[in-house]
């Protein structure tokens, strides 16, 4: 069986850490910084978008793979893969904007919260069943 509908989500979220990666070095070049953030607010917010994707996307794309393995229906599939896909760049918009409370942050974080308790669930009945 192959992962057709995982590789399209993962290959785009891929694309999506390295758009948020190239500002990241773009400013600690520009500013001179190393690692950290030199006490740079638009740095700390780079870092932050990009960090916390990389801390989110691994976790979603295994929990897709899995639930494209055990042969969800490419509709719920499509489903999770697309609004988690909105979610991470609503999420990464929202920080961008403000390094408070953010429209594009609230909906970042219930779509990506959203997407992997719905595949862990989904997994777990299609585990049991």
């Amino acid at each position: 069986m192959t992962l057709t509908i995982t590789a399209i989500y993962g290959s785009c979220l891929a694309l999506l850490l390295i758009i948020l990666a190239v500002p990241v070095m773009k400013l600690r070049r520009g500013l001179r910084v190393g690692l950290g953030d030199g006490g740079h607010d638009s740095l700390r917010q780079a870092v932050r978008a990009h960090g916390n994707a990389a801390e989110f996307i691994p976790m979603f794309v295994v929990l897709l793979a899995i639930y494209e393995l055990n042969h969800a229906s490419a509709i719920a599939l499509h489903f999770f893969g697309a609004v988690f896909l909105v979610a991470r760049v609503a999420h990464a918009g929202g920080l961008y904007s403000s390094s408070g409370v953010s429209v594009g942050r609230v909906l970042g974080v219930a779509g990506t919260f959203g997407c992997i308790i719905g595949l862990a669930m989904a997994n777990l009945l299609k585990a049991t069943l």
